[in-house]
């Protein structure tokens, strides 16, 4: 049963996953989730509050896990350890800001909170009062005598994350002005000419130089300089405000370059997340044991029972000239300190991982990387891409998240091109492709997308 506003609820799991989710309809207004560390209502820095440009709380007892769609649902994921919760920590506000629209618009928000061992839910909160708001808390995890309880707030504020976050203590990033429109020049027309200059006066003599302040007097422990004296450590330098920047990638803004933003150093993280389904019965009897074993002459071998299992992968080339491969197959998961600077953390093969699939590719290298292709093929479960929801977050350590979603498949592919991200030799950019490609017969997807990038590797046999 959905709880009421104000209410609340013991949680006696030692961690949760807090799930915020909404129908997904055209036209609706993308929604994020957040979390934010309270000690006496306030944060004590910026580095307490978690959502998508700041994914990990320094203690890593709270992370912000990312969307998924499942079916007509929507959901954005916030997991909690509550048992690595510093203690000064009272509370974990759990809110939710709309992106491109207000709440009024977002059909179906609810909160709920499952017990991360075994996903039993211990409460749910559904939002139906919302209108014109464009943040909400919708509840907060607290401590009481020891042990923690969830309570239902449904509070809601019509100036954005910006204001929520504010609300709290974080201080954000200001937005930069519009720059003011230029008079427009009606077609066929010349410019107007600029206005004439007032005639000169009478020359007036230059200003006298100012003369110095003069010194105050000093006083008990008033500071005498301000560079730092010998012995004497500098001031730390305060921390820069928050981004709430995100860039979606689309098929009229493609590209968008990582240095210009600020993300071209520490680890940035690439998430496939996508929508499973139980189909392969229906492939076997579809498709035959011939074309069967087709596939599994390609090293795809699609079983007749089981999970849909995609694969997320990378062509690389360094600046040396070496170029390969990241994927599960032969388990070549590649190496983040090491060329190729890129690896994938496992193998999903059945898309029930929260978290879907990711790879690392370390930006501290980037000087060594000529390019970088991340891919997809079907390795099981599907023919291709047909019918699929599939979304990619790209999420460097420094810098605004990229994102996009696949659109839909029209062609009998199990291999797409996500993104291609080039070093210019100036600039880092990442250039959203979202290529479905369909291979010869006899040809796997791996080579199919080497054929259409030209990498030129050589390729053999590799299976799970």
């Amino acid at each position: 049963m959905s709880m009421r506003k104000g209410g609340n609820v013991p949680v006696p799991a030692g961690a949760v996953r807090v799930e915020l989710g909404w129908q997904a309809v055209p036209g609706a207004p993308d929604v994020d989730a957040s979390a934010l560390l309270l000690v006496s209502g306030k944060v004590r820095d910026d580095a307490d509050f978690v959502f998508y440009n700041q994914a990990v709380h320094a203690s890593g007892a709270v992370r912000h896990e990312g969307k998924r769609q499942v079916g007509g649902v929507l959901t954005d994921t916030v997991a909690v350890d509550l048992a690595a919760v510093e203690g000064p920590v009272e509370t974990v506000v759990l809110a939710a800001s709309a992106d491109g629209g207000t709440f009024g618009q977002v059909p179906g928000l609810y909160i709920r909170v499952l017990d991360a061992a075994d996903g039993a839910e211990m409460a749910r909160f559904d939002s139906q009062d919302a209108s014109r708001e464009t943040a909400f808390v919708l509840g907060e995890l607290y401590r009481r005598q020891g042990a923690w309880k969830f309570r239902a707030v449904g509070q809601g504020y019509d100036t954005g994350l910006a204001g929520l976050a504010t609300d709290f203590g974080i201080s954000v990033e200001a937005e930069p002005e519009p720059q003011a429109p230029t008079e427009a020049t009606a077609p066929g027309q010349p410019p107007a000419a600029p206005p004439m200059a007032p005639p000169p006066g009478p020359p007036v003599p230059p200003p006298a130089p100012p003369m110095p302040p003069a010194a105050p007097p000093l006083t008990s422990g008033q500071p005498v300089a301000s560079t730092p004296q010998p012995g004497y450590p500098a001031p730390a330098p305060a921390s820069p405000p928050v981004r709430l920047t995100k860039i979606t990638l689309t098929k009229e803004a493609p590209a968008v370059s990582l240095t210009k933003q600020g993300g071209t150093s520490g680890a940035m993280r690439v998430n496939l997340n996508w929508t499973g389904a139980k189909v392969g019965k229906r492939l076997g009897k579809k498709i035959g044991r011939k074309a069967m074993e087709a596939l599994g002459a390609r090293g795809a071998l699609l079983p007749q029972t089981g999970d849909l299992d995609l694969d997320l992968c990378a062509l690389y080339e360094l600046t040396d000239g070496s170029a390969g491969v990241v994927h599960p197959l032969g388990n070549s998961f590649g190496a983040l300190h090491a060329p190729p600077y890129v690896q994938l953390d496992g193998d999903d093969r059945t898309g029930a991982v929260t978290s879907g699939e990711n790879l690392t590719i370390n930006l501290d290298h980037q000087a060594r990387i000529r390019r970088i292709l991340l891919f997809v093929t079907v390795y099981a479960g599907a023919r291709s891409f047909e019918g699929l929801n599939a979304s990619v977050t790209l999420q460097p350590q420094h810098g605004a998240p990229v994102e996009f979603t696949l659109d839909a498949c029209t062609v009998p592919s199990p291999v797409c091109a996500l993104a291609l991200i080039t070093n210019t030799g100036s600039e880092l950019v990442v250039q959203r492709e979202a290529r479905y490609l369909v291979p010869q017969p006899g040809v796997s997807p791996q080579r199919t997308v080497d054929h259409a990038y030209g990498w030129g590797l050589d390729w053999s046999p590799a299976r799970k």
